[in-house]
């Protein structure tokens, strides 16, 4: 296989702009998501810009788009970042990250939704590609778009190898697709990684055609599409003709790969490269406009950089880089897409055997391409925010807060999902809060004017999935001088953290400005998870809100908490009716800690907790069993390893306190305050949350206390 080559010196910036491109393209396009041509001509007519008021619908949205894309590139960190990645090691991937029946995907069925057949196969023991080939699944299935919306990220470790990306997208798309659905995958990872190096639209639909079989039918539309294109000046004559020819009518299934590429194709011609025409054509054309738009936004994005965005509207401001993407990797839900095309750039540079970029020591947010401002916003007050070059502390770009009115100003960006979405239909929004009690919030900030007081500030949901404000200590900046910031996040008493910030007081119009460099946060939480108290004590909380606490545990579990107000006392429940389920919180971030509950089985075959988790197949638990044993496990991609195993009395309505403990390589558990098994791991998970599992069964637990791990034990 062809090694990686050399990344060029711009590569993260134009990764950046891919990503931002991809999730620009889907938000443009999600609100008329499979419209015909004539409804969209009828409703909203030519989509020269967002449509999502005229619809009614948010803006920023879940999308599987945008998470299919992203998630799955997790399977190069769990696989030692190796270029021949296989379609099985990917495949794992899935089942690890993609919670069943709720996040990624459209759960449709076996036999309608493709992804989900796929998904179906491997977890019945059929690997990829087999899981998604058309010998088992038949052409309809597996010849539907989703290959091609997913594969943006996976080209974009390339850049400049097309060929290689080619082949990279042929293994990630045949853990769910064949045939035509892996030919259109090809092409967009070509041309996407070529667009890094080739701006010629020509060249670029040459490098496209070059990796696919000339017979294929989706090199036949590519040039049937150029051939219309250098004979009919009018898109929209040419957009009759690819119906008439290769419409949904001559293609089975939902909604095939075929006529959603070639509306891609139809618009990179007749757009010219310019984003705001090239948006205009491939979402008025109708059918998959989320899945198109966001396809052609990211290889335009590649193509074009960053000033490709520029023109008679601004796409950026509305969007301020926000995302979501919710996995089984709860604290990744809430994210942006600097933080996301870092990810994307340090993935290329360790398959390249290169160090990972840490720009500004690492820090959260940093601001590092132009006009990046990653998901901060003015919450209070009135203010500009605007990313500027040679304002930072190294000469670099910071986020200028110019204060406009007002002498508070509160500028914040999401660590949870925000509460206008928090219980948003549509595809699954799960995840958990990213900063947590007794991490350290750390910022370096400047203002400009000796009057300027500041603090750092977090947004905390209430009772009525509200948000509250808590502000750390005042500091009194020094003109022209960088403070640095520091505040160990008090306890928020079970209610998850919504946002972090900065809150600027003492300023007034037409003062200096601040400017925050960078925001970050460290170390390991202090904090109990439960059913929080109101301040006026009702015995079940507000059946019309409420219910943020709950919601910031990941949920792979039949019925977690279900029905609130029938009774029940306990802070969680856990309901699995076959199999295991689980509930996930926590984050990468969090390695050396330890986490302990009490667990009542009521009926059930087993339960139990686990730490370090990364995924639903990738921890280590702690599992006591009604054939009365308990046993420390390791769970690696489906694969579980014994560490240590006793008798032990599992009891109904017995409650047993569990606890886990790691630290460093070593992994302790016990039970009742009695230690149980203490293991050090030759090849340690090294990072991740917490889990409560139930197999078959209902559990009470709770209250979940998790803490820094240390050498002395506490009891």
């Amino acid at each position: 296989m062809t090694a990686p080559n050399q990344l060029p010196e711009d590569y993260a910036e134009r990764v950046y702009s891919g990503v931002l491109g991809k999730i620009l393209g889907v938000y443009v396009g999600r609100p008329v998501e499979g419209w015909l041509y004539s409804k969209i001509q009828e409703r909203v007519g030519d989509i020269e810009y967002y449509v999502h008021d005229k619809v009614g619908v948010p803006l920023i949205v879940v999308d599987d788009d945008i998470s299919g894309t992203l998630a799955f590139l997790a399977a190069f960190r769990d696989n030692g970042y190796d270029v021949s990645l296989t379609s099985e090691q990917i495949g794992k991937a899935w089942l690890n990250y993609a919670i069943e029946e709720r996040t990624i995907f459209w759960w449709g069925g076996m036999g309608n939704s493709t992804e989900h057949t796929a998904y179906l196969r491997m977890k019945n023991g059929i690997a990829a590609p087999r899981s998604g080939s058309i010998e088992l699944n038949g052409p309809q299935v597996a010849e539907q778009i989703g290959s091609q919306i997913f594969i943006d990220g996976w080209a974009m470790l390339l850049p400049g190898q097309p060929d290689l990306a080619a082949d990279l997208a042929r293994r990630a798309a045949a853990v769910s697709h064949d045939g035509e659905a892996i030919y259109a995958a090809q092409v967009i990872a070509a041309m996407e990684a070529q667009a890094f190096v080739e701006s010629d639209i020509d060249a670029l639909l040459d490098t496209g055609l070059s990796v696919i079989p000339a017979d294929s039918t989706t090199a036949r539309l590519i040039r049937d599409l150029r051939e219309w294109h250098s004979t009919e000046p009018d898109w929209r004559a040419a957009r009759e003709r690819l119906e008439a020819e290769y419409g949904y009518d001559k293609f089975g299934g939902n909604v095939h790969v075929v006529p959603n590429h070639g509306v891609i194709i139809l618009a990179l011609l007749y757009g010219e490269g310019d984003w705001g025409r090239s948006m205009m054509i491939v979402n008025t054309c109708g059918w998959d406009t989320d899945c198109n738009s966001g396809n052609l936004g990211c290889l335009l994005g590649i193509r074009n950089g960053l000033s490709g965005f520029d023109g008679r509207h601004d796409w950026r401001t509305p969007v301020a880089d926000r995302l979501f993407l919710p996995t089984a990797d709860g604290a990744r839900t809430t994210t942006d897409a600097v933080t996301e095309a870092l990810v994307i750039t340090n993935i290329a540079r360790r398959i390249r055997g290169e160090e990972p970029l840490a720009l500004k020591d690492g820090a959260k947010f940093g601001f590092h391409f132009p006009g990046s401002v990653q998901g901060f916003e003015v919450v209070a007050g009135t203010a500009e925010l605007t990313n500027t070059a040679e304002l930072g502390r190294d000469g670099d770009r910071g986020l200028r807060i110019r204060v406009t009115t007002g002498a508070q100003v509160h500028v914040a960006t999401p660590t949870f999902v925000p509460p206008e979405i928090l219980n948003a239909p549509g595809y699954g929004l799960q995840g958990t809060p990213r900063l947590h009690s007794g991490q350290t919030v750390t910022a370096a900030v400047r203002a400009e004017s000796a009057d300027t007081t500041l603090r750092l500030a977090i947004q905390v949901y209430d009772e009525e999935d509200g948000v509250q404000t808590v502000t750390g200590p005042a500091q009194v900046a020094t003109a022209g001088e960088w403070t640095d910031m520091t505040w160990v996040v008090a306890d928020t008493g079970g209610y998850p953290i919504a946002s972090v910030g900065l809150v600027v007081e003492g300023q007034v119009e037409g003062s200096a400005d601040v400017v925050l460099d960078r925001m970050d946060w460290h170390g390991q939480p202090e904090v109990v998870l439960t059913r929080p108290v109101p301040p006026t004590w009702r015995p079940f909380p507000n059946p019309k809100g409420g219910t943020a606490w709950r919601r910031a545990w990941v949920d792979a579990m039949d019925m977690f908490g279900e029905g609130w107000g029938t009774g029940w006392p306990e802070p969680y429940r856990l309901i699995q009716n076959t199999g295991r389920g689980m509930v996930l919180h926590g984050s990468e971030d969090w390695r050396d800690i330890e986490v302990s509950a009490g667990f009542t089985p009521h009926m059930a075959v087993a339960t139990g907790l686990a730490i370090r988790t990364q995924g639903l197949r990738r921890h280590y638990s702690l599992v006591m069993r009604n054939s009365g044993i308990i046993s420390l496990v390791k769970s690696v991609d489906g694969d579980e390893r014994v560490l240590g195993e006793a008798p032990f009395r599992f009891e109904l309505y017995r409650e047993v306190q569990l606890r886990l403990k790691a630290l460093g390589a070593t992994i302790s558990a016990f039970a009742d305050g009695t230690a149980l098994f203490e293991v050090t791991d030759v090849a340690p998970l090294e990072y991740g949350g917490i889990a409560l599992l139930c197999e078959e069964g209902r559990v009470a637990v709770g209250p979940v206390t998790v803490r820094p791990s240390t050498t002395a034990e506490v009891r």
